[in-house]
């Protein structure tokens, strides 16, 4: 029996929407992150970009366990002399919720070319509106806990 691989040709990715309203972060990052390399298809191969299309809505209603709002910092540096910015997630999630799905979603993935392709199938919105109808993503149910 010979062993399968996937190659691009092959690969048929599908559109999937999830909504993010009362998920944890990094719960929503992890599984997000699953789909768009194609770890939830049983034809996975790792060097081949396998995954799917993955629209995030409603940011703005992700949660953060615990006293992550008020003790975690974003961090990021001008590359100039005491460039070092840092952000408080509570104005982070206040102002840029998107961004902080976006940023947790890309820390999940392969640093690597094919770990940046695999984020381009990424779309994330604040709100529930988006503009994908046309490809009829399908919704995903995703686990809110550990053991549910």
């Amino acid at each position: 029996m010979k062993t399968f691989m996937a190659n691009a040709r092959t690969v048929a990715p599908k559109w999937y929407i999830v909504d993010g309203a009362g998920m944890p972060l990094g719960r929503l990052a992890s599984q997000v992150a699953s789909v768009l390399r194609g770890k939830n298809k049983p034809t996975y191969t790792p060097h081949v970009d396998t995954g799917d299309f993955v629209i995030v809505i409603n940011c703005d209603k992700v949660v953060l366990t615990g006293r992550k709002l008020e003790q975690k910092i974003k961090r990021h540096h001008t590359l100039y002399m005491g460039g070092m910015k840092e952000t408080l997630f509570k104005k982070v999630m206040a102002e840029n919720s998107d961004g902080a799905v976006y940023d947790a979603v890309k820390g999940m993935l392969p640093k690597n070319p094919l770990g940046r392709k695999m984020l381009k199938k990424l779309r994330v919105y604040k709100d529930g509106v988006h503009g994908h109808e046309a490809q009829q993503p399908e919704v995903l149910e995703l686990v809110k806990k550990r053991y549910e």
